[in-house]
């Protein structure tokens, strides 16, 4: 039998129910996994849909593209601009033509595209990507929440065009972190690169430069991110403390970054030249161009750091003393079209004549102000200089004589065409003939009376009767094969052709 004291014994937090969840911060923790392993979602999608695709395209890793593709257009995209979306597609194209060397060129496109479009999840409305997680309130109930979020996204450029840009979703997905701290990552990445690159472990140091670089992409797309929404709304962008203390850390960050990565710049060359394995110094000479990429992406952010203070008060200047919107505009659909359209034509006219007689504004009568010619007529000449202004003296330069014939050669070559009206040649004689004059002979000079030759095939007949020309060079192919050392083609016959100068003449009397 049980006595009293054993059941009084038992603690109350024994006897109670269990929380659901350790804590807040536990919890918060498990949401921010939950919204990191939302994010590869996608990219496992496309394997999983690619069954779906008219062909068998089994053969092909569409996360492996995916993931690719969320590479170049990270590291093609620069602050003010994005990659071009031709441009991915083609760079994409080897590696997955390298996955199914045996199909087609078309089919390596399709899929590029295919994977492309999905990542900017082209089907939807908005453009982007919906996941539910479920957290604990404060009163231990457990509530589902909506985690809205994009990988690449088509942005407008100067000129109607459209750039692709990476989120911070998808730089995550890419480097591998789960939500961190962009400052703390990028200087462990930095700092476990100058380990790596010390113990000559440049493989690896490869890979730690390439995720410093992520880092610092995602650091200027947050600021790129400020600066956009406090050119739409000032007031939607904490200016008083958020941002410059951002912007404070993030000159400090850069001042850093410089220091230490000329540092790793210099540790990388000097690896580079006392190695003697050819591996080595290619994988040497990569980390110099990726740490170099860097110090250019931390200068250019140095620089938009610069010009934000700047920006915030020309845009609190600019949208304080703006002109407050009018009233709404009409909807020409449901205010005009809708209720006019199954009217009969001689009721529907009266409406739309009167909407076009008011619709189309007020316009001005073109007439001249008393003011205006007043002060026309009244307004003394401008005085000039009577020769003008004084022209800059021009930098002449003399050009260089590259032609590739000589003087010499080409008064050679026209005395040597210059045949008797009736005793045309053969271009053969004239090529062995050309070789043969001394002092300005050999190949050039036969080459030039080649294309002399070639030319005078189509002679201009009646520039030359214009121009009040008595012969005129002409050369005619009668089908004989050219027998030539240098030269291929037609022998042809060149000869000199009259023109009629007293019809030439006659025509200019008639003319003038």
């Amino acid at each position: 039998m049980t006595s009293p004291a054993t059941t009084d014994s038992v603690p109350p937090q024994l006897s109670a129910a269990p929380r659901p969840a350790p804590g807040p911060a536990a919890d918060e923790g498990l949401a921010r996994r939950l919204r990191a392993l939302a994010c590869t979602a996608p990219l496992h999608d496309l394997d999983a849909r690619k069954a779906n695709l008219a062909g068998e395209y089994s053969v092909y890793g569409m996360a492996e593209v995916a993931l690719a593709a969320i590479d170049l257009v990270t590291l093609n995209m620069d602050f003010d601009t994005g990659a071009d979306h031709d441009q991915i597609v083609a760079r994409l194209i080897p590696r997955i033509a390298a996955q199914a060397p045996h199909r087609s060129a078309p089919e390596h496109e399709r899929v590029a595209r295919w994977v492309l479009e999905n990542l900017i999840n082209v089907g939807s409305a908005d453009r982007g990507f919906r996941a539910v997680y479920g957290t604990f309130a404060a009163d231990g109930s457990y509530v589902r929440r909506d985690y809205d979020f994009k990988l690449i996204e088509e942005v407008p450029g100067p000129g109607g065009t459209v750039y692709l840009r990476t989120t911070d979703e998808a730089v995550n997905v890419l480097v591998g972190a789960l939500d961190t701290d962009v400052t703390s990552a990028q200087i462990a990445a930095e700092v476990k690169l100058e380990v790596l690159i010390s113990r000559g472990r440049l493989a690896d140091a490869q890979l730690a430069a390439e995720q410093a670089r992520y880092r610092t992409v995602q650091y200027s797309e947050t600021l790129r991110r400020a600066l956009e929404a406090t050119r739409r709304n000032v007031r939607a962008v904490d200016w008083l403390n958020t941002v410059p203390d951002m912007i404070a850390e993030a000159l400090d960050h850069v001042a850093e970054r410089y220091r230490h990565e000329n540092a790793i710049l210099t540790n990388i060359r000097k690896a580079r030249d006392e190695t003697e394995e050819p591996e080595h110094k290619r994988r040497a000479a990569e980390l110099v161009d990726i740490v170099k990429d860097c110090i250019r992406r931390h200068t250019q952010l140095q620089s938009r750091l610069l010009e934000a203070g700047p920006l915030f008060r020309a845009e609190q200047d600019r949208q304080a003393f703006a002109t407050p919107t009018g009233a709404s505009g009409i909807d020409l659909y449901g205010h005009l079209v809708a209720p006019v359209l199954p009217l009969p034509v001689e009721q529907a006219i009266r409406v739309t004549d009167a909407f076009f007689a008011r619709g189309t504004g007020l316009r001005t009568p073109v007439s001249v102000r008393v003011a205006d010619l007043v002060d026309i007529l009244l307004t003394p000449p401008v005085e000039r200089e009577h020769l003008g202004a004084e022209m800059p003296e021009p930098d002449l330069i003399e050009t260089p004589n590259d032609s590739r014939f000589t003087d010499e050669e080409l008064v050679a070559a026209k005395k040597l065409l210059d045949l008797p009206p009736d005793a045309p040649r053969r271009l053969s004689g004239l090529l062995a003939e050309a070789r043969r004059i001394p002092d300005v002979g050999g190949d050039d000079l036969a080459y030039l009376v080649a294309l002399l030759a070639i030319h005078a095939a189509s002679p201009p007949v009646g520039t030359a009767y214009r121009q009040g020309e008595e012969k005129l060079l002409f050369a005619v192919d009668d089908g004989t094969e050219l027998d030539d050392p240098g030269f291929g083609g037609a022998d042809l016959i060149v000869g000199t052709a009259l023109l009629d100068a007293a019809g030439m003449a006659a025509d200019r009397t008639e003319g003038a």
